[in-house]
């Protein structure tokens, strides 16, 4: 009898797990050391709905047009259903290399749940423009039926330019013609070509979390061709992918990586080049963790997960959230950042 796609996944799973290990060590070596900025909840004004300030903003998307630093929080206002939605608002990249702008920061919602599969939660964003096409992934939290379980898809929102929604919807897996929705999250599109794509993605098989990389049809929202990529080292309990692709030159690209440590469940991240295809070129070890009072204490203590990645100059700014309640961003040269990846021979 033929196995079935989930179980075949699985035992991609249970191979990555032996073979895609020993190329980290857990070491941290922090190199975001200068201009860190944080903005909190109190910062942001929001002008198109009744409730005018979030309980908490963190986890943002990133997006770099010319000199304005678009950035994306994951917003909640109340804790009764940890219900998120996505915001958007914009910052000058100058000032932010000077240190940060003036508040309160104008900012409107501009994705919140509608369908049963997000009705818990738009979380996460990961911004794509290319091709004409402006898109968003994010992490739909809600039920694949009513009265089911909760759980969490990766699903997409397509924008026009004055970020008017024109659809959304969510992934699922293809293979020799049989269709599986797994828990699915943390994924980042690295090329587009008309509706094929070349994405990174972070499904959950059979408890099993961490990096892989897939084809993926962008109008059918169908990922397929999936194989992983990253997996956890020996003392870390999960990985995925932090942020949005950064396109170095030619076929790389840049992208940020999270793991827990199965220590003290500290969120801490580092970066890795991929190849055209999502193929790993390079990684490095943990290059940012949260330090101090402002990063490791918060809703969900010692968590830093960046999810917006830009250069600009000679400048890496990693925009990520603390603690499930606010937003940090990081700033360093590129050239450092690239200097502590440890390239993997072919």
């Amino acid at each position: 009898m033929p196995m079935s796609l989930e179980r075949r996944l699985a035992e991609r799973c249970r191979e990555a797990l032996r073979e895609l290990k020993g190329f980290r060590k857990p070491r941290v070596e922090d190199i975001f050391q200068a201009g860190r900025i944080y903005i909190g909840p109190r910062d942001l004004y929001i002008e198109n709905y009744i409730r005018r300030k979030p309980l908490s903003a963190f986890n943002p998307g990133a997006l770099l047009r010319g000199g304005e630093l678009h950035i994306f929080p994951r917003c909640i206002f109340e804790y009764y259903n940890y219900s998120s939605s996505i915001a958007h608002f914009t910052l000058d990249v100058g000032e932010v290399l000077e240190g940060g702008g003036e508040g309160p920061l104008r900012v409107e919602l501009i994705l919140w749940p509608r369908e049963l599969w997000d009705s818990r939660g738009c979380e996460d964003a990961r911004l794509y423009e290319g091709g004409g096409r402006l898109l968003l992934l994010y992490t739909g939290v809600g039920y694949m039926e009513v009265g089911g379980k909760k759980t969490f898809v990766q699903a997409l929102a397509e924008f026009k330019g004055d970020w008017r929604e024109v659809r959304r919807g969510y992934f699922t897996i293809i293979e020799a013609g049989e269709v599986y929705t797994p828990r699915s999250k943390d994924s980042a599109i690295l090329t587009l070509k008309g509706s094929e794509a070349s994405m990174l993605t972070r499904p959950t098989i059979r408890g099993m979390s961490f990096c892989w990389r897939c084809r993926a049809d962008m109008d059918e929202m169908m990922m397929h061709t999936l194989e992983p990529v990253l997996a956890p080292e020996e003392w870390e309990a999960k990985t995925g992918w932090s942020t949005n692709a950064l396109r170095l030159s030619g076929e790389e690209y840049l992208v940020g990586w999270h793991a827990t440590s199965k220590r003290d469940l500290t969120y801490r991240n580092g970066l890795a080049v991929v190849d055209g295809e999502g193929s790993l070129l390079a990684v490095s070890d943990y290059l940012l963790e949260p330090r101090g009072l402002m990063e490791e204490y918060g809703d969900r203590p010692q968590t830093l997960f960046g999810c917006g990645l830009v250069s600009y100059k000679e400048y890496l700014i990693w925009i990520g959230g603390l603690g499930d309640c606010l937003i940090g961003i990081f700033m360093t040269e590129l050239e450092e950042a690239l200097e502590r990846l440890r390239w993997l021979e072919g």
